[in-house]
């Protein structure tokens, strides 16, 4: 939209200009989000329509799907790595067996971590009966 009405480029009209009512209601309309989110998209990011865009559909995407995993986002990977204290590969494999709901995959995680601490303990019983077994044998 243009502010400057003599100005008709299109430079101008990739610019969201919050001093104009007009263009304020013409882009909270577009991008379906309120005069006060827009703005707030506009502090965040800067005045470029594009990147005001990129940024309300993210927040959109975080808000409406905060139970899913999408491996294909990065900072959602990092999220969920950090969340979960594993590593991205750990992680990519969790989703691959359990799928992508957070819910599923922390059950995954946790039946893991309680599989893994089951055969720890069965290792530590069998090496001290082994080694009661050669102290006995010694005397």
């Amino acid at each position: 939209m243009a502010d400057d009405k003599t100005k008709r480029g299109g430079a101008d009209r990739k610019l969201i200009a919050l001093t104009e009512r007009y263009e304020v209601a013409y882009w909270s309309k577009k991008f379906k989000v309120t005069p006060a989110k827009l703005k707030y998209a506009v502090k965040k990011v800067g005045h470029s329509a594009r990147k005001v865009e990129e940024y309300i559909k993210l927040q959109k995407h975080r808000a409406a799907d905060k139970s899913r995993i999408a491996l294909g986002e990065a900072y959602e990977v990092r999220y969920w790595s950090k969340k979960f204290k594993i590593t991205p590969a750990k992680l990519k494999a969790a989703v691959a067996a359990a799928g992508h709901s957070s819910k599923k995959v922390e059950a995954y995680l946790t039946a893991q971590k309680a599989a893994k601490k089951k055969a720890a303990k069965k290792t530590a019983k069998k090496t001290a009966k082994k080694k009661k077994k050669t102290s006995a044998s010694r005397k």
